[in-house]
């Protein structure tokens, strides 16, 4: 079975230069993050998407080894370690499904003594739209929404104009400046956060990198959509042979009407069928086409390129430490304020 991008080396390697550490654990990247804060310290373990459950495991039984998993690896995880974190890699078609999967956890824990609970802070996104790129490109865009097909015909029509940038690129610093203005851009719009630049840079001089190496190869690439010279929208992705990903999205303000996020979009969809990549991951999308969400657009937008949606059940935690619980309101307070206080104070 391949590993998700995030169980990769490439991308542990990756976190590892910002801030986390790697455990192995036979063929498991836990990522772990070490906190000091006067004279307290303290770490958090993170397994994302790992480990994969077997197509004849029952939940219960997958439940249980991933709490034997925990046991196995404590020892070698730093001595104030609160809590092992994984985001489990299983892929429901159906939002009830999940959710079963979800309620199921609790009831599995008070019959067998197991300490697991349900995080209220996923860490990767639990939903998401995929696109099968061993399809044509006919079939891929007849999939589409009309809406969406035509908008992309329209941007070309209209000379937008694509172009792919990856490290060894010329200007290459001038185009991640570009990217990163924005970046900014969208950040002040909507209200998301953002890494500094040298994070970007770093991915994708890693992506140019591991593109020349013998053995998983991913690819970082930066698209950038312009009419007449001027800058309009742009995505990160990463390509490897079994999937593509879009990790990283933005406009600006200007001549939205020549639809430059469409045509961005399937220039790399066209690029990662190329590539080799098996499917095509839009990485993030609301869990239902929910006017009500503010995210509603973004679930408008993604969904409309076609494929089929998962739902992941999100994040779990194992305590590892009496001081856990302090640790989660804590962290419950953080989002809340990111999320709701910020945002009304931003307008948004």
């Amino acid at each position: 079975m391949k590993k998700r991008f995030q169980q990769t080396d490439f991308w542990c390697d990756f976190k590892c230069a910002h801030g986390w550490s790697l455990v192995k654990q036979g063929d498991v990247n836990i990522l772990v993050r070490t906190f000091k804060k006067a004279f307290v310290q303290f770490s958090l373990a993170y397994v994302p998407l790992a480990p994969e459950k077997s197509p004849s495991e029952s939940d219960d039984a997958y439940i249980q080894r991933i709490s034997e998993f925990s046991k196995s690896v404590k020892s070698s995880l730093p001595r104030h370690t609160l809590c092992l974190r994984y985001d489990i890699p299983l892929d429901f078609t159906h939002l009830e499904e999940k959710q079963a999967f979800v309620s199921s956890v609790p009831k599995l824990a008070k019959k067998t003594g197991l300490k697991i609970k349900k995080n209220s802070v996923d860490i990767q996104p639990p939903d998401s739209v995929i696109l099968d790129l061993s399809k044509t490109e006919e079939e891929l865009l007849s999939e589409m929404k009309n809406k969406w097909r035509y908008n992309v015909r329209y941007a070309a029509k209209h000379e937008v104009k694509v172009r792919a940038v990856t490290a060894d690129s010329l200007n290459f610093e001038s185009e991640l400046d570009s990217f990163y203005n924005l970046y900014k851009t969208t950040a002040e719009r909507d209200g998301i956060g953002l890494h500094p630049k040298s994070y970007y840079k770093d991915l994708m001089e890693r992506g140019a990198n591991s593109e020349k190496s013998a053995s998983e190869k991913t690819k970082i690439t930066l698209y950038i959509a312009s009419h007449e010279g001027e800058d309009l929208a742009a995505i990160i992705t990463l390509f490897n042979e079994n999937e593509a990903v879009y990790l990283y999205g933005c406009s600006g303000n200007k001549k939205r009407n020549l639809m430059p996020a469409y045509l961005v979009q399937w220039t790399a969809i066209c690029d990662a069928k190329a590539f080799g990549s098996k499917t095509y991951d839009f990485y993030g999308i609301p869990p239902t086409d929910d006017e009500n969400h503010p995210m509603h657009g973004l679930y408008l937008f993604k969904t409309g390129f076609g494929g089929w949606q998962v739902h992941r059940p999100g994040s779990f935690d194992i305590p590892l430490s009496p001081l856990y619980s302090l640790y989660t309101v804590a962290e419950n307070l953080r989002a809340f304020w990111h999320k709701k206080i910020m945002k009304k104070i931003r307008g948004r």
